[in-house]
């Protein structure tokens, strides 16, 4: 019981780092490129992977983590998936009117539920469905103001939509089949992600913003802004990872949606942004959405714990061997991470 409850706090943990650290680079972000005039998304992204990985690797030679060898090709690739998703995003952002762009995001987390229902054979319950209706459905209220669509840009939208599907259950896979944590395959992973924004990052937003980043004049507050940027993404960056290996890409994907309307209220509360009786019916929809997933999951959760209980305490009646103990807790608890994925 004790385990189980240091595994709920680690969530728990994951869970508030990732908004908050989110919640805190969007108002950043949105500080830097509207209100000082700096638009150049895709590169500053290729910045925020770049700091992130130097910030590991200092880390890894400071002991504070061990880092762990894994198959070149499979991060190699894992990473430009990663970097060619940012980029179909922000292509599309750049192509599509706002309220499409939102409805590209809203559509990750049905896509994403029919690719692991497909090829992962994972079961979603109605219950699970219809609180994610619901939270689909008041984000969609609150933030999707018009629907103007292009063939370009739905082409861009859905390649966006698959990538970032792809490349988040990847993440939640890759992690459990080759037992690394998610410290390990950022480290590993970053350097790659990094290179292919660094190199396409500046052509994109060229195209976007018909600007160019190496002729930008910058200016202390810009600077420093950018500093700040760097800084809190490799919170943002570290707690992705470490949300989507703990319970699933659906639930990471949910966390997003509850970003959306933090940001939404802190853009009104802070930056003065334009709110209406729209925006706060959505976000009540929303979190009533997020509220019902909670609640199933975690009773969902329960009930799979009582059905398969850890392996941990099964083995404790077997063998009293503190070796044996000692190796299967560790599968126990690999055990019981797994069981999180009903948290879907």
């Amino acid at each position: 019981m004790g385990e189980m409850s240091k595994i709920q706090l680690g969530v728990i943990g994951a869970l508030f780092l990732s908004v908050a650290s989110s919640v805190s680079i969007v108002i950043c972000n949105k500080a830097l490129m509207s209100n000082l005039g700096f638009p150049f998304a895709t590169t500053l992204t290729s910045w925020h992977l770049m700091v992130t990985f130097c910030t590991l690797h200092v880390a890894q030679r400071l002991n504070l983590f061990e880092a762990k060898p894994v198959d070149m090709k499979t991060v190699m690739l894992f990473g430009i998936l990663n970097g060619v998703s940012i980029g179909f995003l922000n292509l599309s952002l750049g192509f599509n009117s706002i309220g499409f762009y939102q409805m590209t995001k809203l559509a990750i987390i049905p896509f994403t539920v029919m690719l692991e229902t497909i090829f992962l054979k994972k079961q979603f319950s109605r219950k699970i469905k219809l609180s994610l209706f619901f939270l689909l459905v008041g984000v969609g209220i609150a933030s999707i103001t018009d629907l103007q669509l292009n063939f370009l840009g739905t082409i861009l939208s859905l390649l966006a939509i698959i990538t970032t599907c792809v490349g988040q259950i990847l993440t939640n896979t890759i992690q459990k089949k080759l037992n690394v944590t998610s410290t390990q395959l950022l480290y590993q992973s970053a350097p790659f992600q990094a290179a292919i924004l660094f190199v396409s990052g500046p052509f994109v937003d060229q195209m976007l913003t018909k600007q160019n980043v190496f002729a930008y004049k910058y200016s202390p507050i810009v600077l420093t802004f950018i500093v700040m940027s760097c800084v809190i993404a490799v919170s943002v960056n570290f707690s992705t990872f470490l949300v989507i290996g703990k319970t699933s890409p659906v639930t990471y994907q949910v966390l997003g949606h509850l970003k959306t309307c933090l940001v939404l209220g802190f853009g009104y509360t802070l930056l003065h942004d334009p709110f209406t009786e729209r925006n706060i019916i959505g976000i009540l929809v929303a979190v009533f959405g997020m509220g019902l997933y909670s609640y199933f999951c975690t009773q969902e959760s329960k009930k799979k714990l009582l059905v398969d209980p850890p392996l941990s305490s099964q083995v404790k009646d077997k063998d009293n061997s503190p070796v044996l103990n000692g190796n299967q807790e560790k599968e126990g608890h690999d055990s019981k991470k797994i069981s999180k994925d009903s948290l879907v």
